[in-house]
């Protein structure tokens, strides 16, 4: 798993796992199936008649040709633009564009990918995209090194583990420290879930600071006389408190 340290306008390094080669790889031909459905059922049927008056001519090809590479070179500007920074393969793949300097990108950023995306993968048959990414440290290919770009990985793990089913106590046997939990929603305590696991893998500033305001938030909102000094601890507790209370 690689990763790399971002320091974000604020001095704070953030670190992200890099989007694996495959999971891009896997984007792009979504994006590609995405594009040539657009070309099939819109696209097309509003050209032909027009391409039907030049057909035969030697501009008919170059036509072509040049709608494609347009019609790419804007798909993936617009659905980068308008999604920040994940067009709809890479949202489907959880996967996302993101500066290295902590900036969030800009229209000029996407552009850059964008039109060297026709270079990078598209003249190449992707080949040069992907010897870039694996010889770069950084996963970049010839897009994001223009622009100041890399992708990263978004989607979480919200799994629980086997263990962790087998483990779970019954009122029977155990005893809520925190009832208030009940509160809280599933989704809440998979968030929580996955602070905790972050923080575990990852053990920096940026994470610890994430760990002190989440109990900071949930010793306020279940009403607690104080914050919890083992903070990891804690947050493990309310997990275990929500599966008893609710199973």
């Amino acid at each position: 798993m690689q990763t790399i340290d971002i320091r974000t306008t604020q001095n704070v390094v953030i670190e992200y796992e890099l989007a694996p080669l495959r999971e891009r790889i896997f984007a792009f031909f979504i994006d590609i199936a995405i594009l040539l459905a657009f070309y099939l059922f819109f696209f097309l049927a509003i050209i032909t008649p027009l391409l039907r008056s030049i057909e035969g001519s030697p501009m008919f090809g170059a036509i072509i040709s040049l709608a494609f590479v347009g019609g790419f070179m804007l798909y993936h500007l617009l659905s980068e633009v308008l999604a920040d920074g994940q067009s709809w393969g890479k949202r489907s793949m959880g996967i996302k564009v993101v500066r290295l300097d902590g900036q969030e990108p800009g229209l000029t950023d996407y552009l850059l990918r964008a039109v060297f995306h026709v270079a990078d993968t598209l003249f190449s048959g992707g080949i040069l995209a992907i010897l870039l990414i694996l010889s770069s440290d950084k996963n970049q290919r010839l897009g994001d090194m223009t622009a100041g770009t890399t992708v990263i990985r978004v989607r979480h793990n919200l799994r629980f583990r086997l263990d962790d089913i087998l483990n779970i106590n019954t009122l029977e046997n155990y005893e809520p420290q925190y009832p208030e939990v009940r509160q809280l929603s599933e989704q809440d305590m998979l968030l929580i879930k996955n602070v905790v696991s972050r923080y575990r893998m990852y053990k920096n500033d940026a994470h610890r600071e994430v760990i002190n305001k989440l109990v900071a938030h949930l010793t306020e909102l279940l009403a607690l006389p104080e914050q919890p000094r083992d903070k990891i601890g804690f947050l493990q507790t309310l997990i275990r408190d929500y599966i008893v209370i609710t199973r």
